[in-house]
């Protein structure tokens, strides 16, 4: 009985490429668990002292605030509702600043 070479080939490139998904999977899942574990540990979180920061109104804007250190957390785009339309360039210069676009 004689071997077929490119049949063997074959399926061991089909095993390589099943065992490369299965890593990838593994390793999107492993990172995935690994992301939700960080978001547990630092959510609502001040990133100065570390304590809990608490949600608050201001002017209409709900912030975060820690308060040990005062530390105010804004989220996308409530910076901008908190100034308002700004008619000098000087939040377009913050925006820009802080990597925010309008």
């Amino acid at each position: 009985m004689s071997t077929n070479k490119p049949e063997e080939e074959y399926f061991a490139r089909l095993e390589a490429e099943k065992k490369r998904r299965l890593a990838l999977l593994l390793d999107d899942e492993e990172q995935a668990d690994k992301s939700r574990v960080l978001k547990e540990l630092h959510f609502m979180h001040c990133g100065k002292c570390g304590n809990e920061m608490f949600t608050t109104q201001f002017r209409g804007v709900d912030i975060e605030v820690c308060p040990v250190c005062g530390s105010v957390l804004l989220d996308p785009g409530e910076l901008q509702q908190l100034a308002g339309e700004d008619r000098s360039g000087t939040l377009d210069t913050i925006a820009t600043l802080f990597g925010f676009r309008r």
